[in-house]
C-alpha cells in the first residue's frame, strides 16, 4: 500500500474542484496495475462526488445544494452564543456543514491494468463548500503495484555474485565469499536494479551483472574499512583482516576492485564507467581524509558530512546513476536519481551512526566511539552544554570498556539521537522531492518507499 495527501486551494464559497488527473498521476507514480484507490476529506465541509464535469451542470448542483440548505437560513452551530470556545474569526457556515450530508467524505475508485476506472464522461470532484480554502484529501492506494517490465527479481544478483565468485583464484573467492554469503543490506544493487529498469532499453541479465559488480565493489571498500577500523567482526562473521590476517584483506580488496571494475567496463557503457570509477576515487580520498581526521575527534559536522559524502553517498548516487544510463534514461532523469543517491547515501550513514547507541542492534554497541570512527551522533553529543564536556574529556583518554561504556550512556541522554534521527528523515524528503520532476515510469512509490525502509530501519 502507499499513502500521500491531494492538496489544493479552492476559490469560491461552493466549487466543484475535478481532481481526476491529480488521482491519475497518483497512480502511475505508485505503479499500481490493478486495484483501489481510497479517498477520505480531511475537512468537515469538504465532500466527494463523481459525476460529469460540465459547467451548466455544477451551477444546477450549487442551485439544488442552495435551495436544500440555503445559507443564513438560521442555523443552531451559527449560534456562538449557544457555543464554548469558539476561535477567533469562526465562520458561519451552519449551512456548509447541512450540505455536506448530502454528499459523501470518502470515496474508493477501481484501477485497471494501471488506468483509473471511469465512465465515458465521468471525473472525480472534491466539492468545496465553504471556500475559499486550503484542502487536502488523503489517498491510499493498495493493490497489485506489479511493472509492465523491469520487475526484477533479486535473486538474479545473487546467482551473478555466486557466478563470479566460482571463477576466482579460492585464495581470493573464498574471503569473498563468506562477507558476501554473510547477508547485508543489499542497498546498492537494489537501487541499480530497480533504476536500470527506467529507461527504454530495459535488461534483467545486464543490470543483474552490474548490480553484482557494484556490490563487489562494495564489499571491497568494506574489507578495505574493517582493516583500518581493526574491526573484528561484521554481519556476524569475521572481518577478513580478522580471520586471513591483515596482507590478505588488502589483496582480496584489491584484487575485487580490479574486477569489479573491469566487469564494469566490459559492459561497454561509457557513461555507466565514468559514474562508477568517479565514485571509487571518491571513496579513496574519503578513506583517506576520515584517517586523518581522527587525530581531532570527534569532528565536526561539515568534516562528517564531506567524509560521508565521499565514503557512502557516492556510491549510493553512483548506483542509482549508473543503472539508469545503462538503461538509456533521459539525462534529466539519470542526474535526478544521482542527487536521490547522493541524499539517501547521506540519510543512510546518519541513520547507521545511530544503531551503534542501540543495545538491539545486534552489534556490539559503542564500537564506532572505540575505533574513533566519525559519527554524527557523538559529534552533536559533544557539543551539547550539559554532557559534552564529560564525553570531550573521555574521548581525549584512552577508551577502555568503562569508558566507552560512560559515553555511550551520555550520547543517549541527550538530544544527539533525537536530532540525528531528525535530520536524517529531512534528507530522506529531500530526496524523494528529487523525484518529483521526472518520468520514473511507475518506481517513483517504490523508489520512496526504499529511501524511507532504509533510513527507518536503521535508526
Amino acid at each position: 500500500m502507499t499513502a500521500n495527501r491531494i492538496e489544493f486551494d479552492s476559490t469560491r464559497s461552493t466549487e466543484f474542484v475535478d481532481i481526476t488527473d491529480r488521482i491519475r498521476e497518483s497512480v502511475r507514480r505508485s505503479g499500481l496495475r490493478d486495484g483501489r484507490v481510497h479517498l477520505q476529506s480531511m475537512h468537515t465541509t469538504l465532500g466527494i462526488a463523481v459525476n460529469e464535469n460540465e459547467p451548466l451542470l455544477h451551477r444546477d448542483f450549487e442551485n439544488l445544494l442552495e435551495r436544500l440548505a440555503p445559507t443564513g437560513a438560521g442555523y443552531e452551530h451559527d449560534d456562538f452564543s449557544r457555543r464554548f470556545d469558539i476561535p477567533l474569526g469562526e465562520p458561519v457556515n451552519g449551512h456548509a456543514h447541512c450540505r455536506q450530508l448530502l454528499l459523501t467524505a470518502f470515496a474508493t475508485l477501481l484501477v485497471e491494468d494501471g488506468q483509473l476506472v471511469l465512465g465515458r464522461w465521468q471525473s472525480v470532484f472534491a466539492v468545496e463548500l465553504d471556500g475559499p480554502r486550503h484542502r487536502q484529501l488523503a489517498i491510499q492506494l493498495d493493490g497489485d503495484f506489479g511493472r509492465r517490465r523491469g520487475d526484477l527479481p533479486e535473486s538474479l544478483v545473487e546467482i551473478e555474485l555466486a557466478r563470479q565468485l566460482m571463477v576466482d583464484p579460492d585464495a581470493v573467492a573464498s574471503p569473498m565469499r563468506r562477507l558476501v554469503e554473510a547477508g547485508g543490506k543489499r542497498l546498492r544493487p537494489k537501487l541499480v536494479q530497480l533504476t536500470a529498469a527506467i529507461g527504454p532499453h530495459s535488461d534483467p541479465l545486464r543490470a543483474a551483472e552490474l548490480a553484482a559488480a557494484v556490490e563487489l565493489l562494495h564489499n571491497a571498500t568494506l574489507i578495505h574499512d574493517d582493516y583500518v577500523d581493526e574491526s573484528t567482526h561484521r554481519r556476524g562473521r569475521p572481518t577478513v583482516a580478522a580471520e586471513e590476517g591483515p596482507e590478505r584483506a588488502i589483496a582480496v580488496g584489491d584484487f575485487y576492485f580490479a574486477k569489479a571494475t573491469r566487469l564494469i567496463a566490459e559492459m561497454g557503457n561509457a557513461g555507466v564507467t565514468s559514474a562508477l570509477a568517479e565514485a571509487l576515487e571518491a571513496v579513496c580520498a574519503s578513506q583517506i581524509d576520515d584517517v586523518a581526521l581522527r587525530g581531532a575527534f570527534p569532528g565536526d559536522r561539515e568534516s562528517y558530512l564531506r567524509v560521508v559524502r565521499g565514503k557512502t553517498a557516492s556510491l549510493f548516487a553512483a548506483a542509482c546513476a549508473s543503472g539508469a544510463l545503462l538503461s538509456g534514461a533521459e539525462p534529466e532523469v539519470v542526474n535526478a536519481l544521482r542527487r536521490y543517491g547522493d541524499l539517501l547515501g547521506i540519510a543512510f550513514q546518519m541513520a547507521d551512526d545511530m544503531v551503534d547507541f542501540s543495545p538491539s542492534s545486534g552489534k556490539p554497541v559503542g564500537l564506532d566511539v572505540r575505533q574513533r570512527v566519525l559519527s554524527l551522533p557523538l559529534i552533536y553529543a559533544a557539543e551539547d552544554r550539559v554532557v559534552g564536556p564529560e564525553i570531550r574529556r573521555l574521548l581525549a583518554g584512552s577508551l577502555g570498556d568503562a569508558e566507552v561504556g560512560r559515553v555511550t550512556e551520555l550520547v543517549t541522554s541527550c538530544e544527539a539521537l533525537p536530532r540525528v534521527r531528525k535530520e536524517a528523515q529531512a534528507l530522506v524528503e529531500d530526496a524523494v522531492r528529487e523525484l518529483e520532476a521526472v518520468e520514473l515510469d511507475g518506481l517513483w512509490s517504490t523508489l520512496v518507499g526504499l529511501a524511507h525502509s532504509a533510513v527507518d530501519r536503521n535508526s
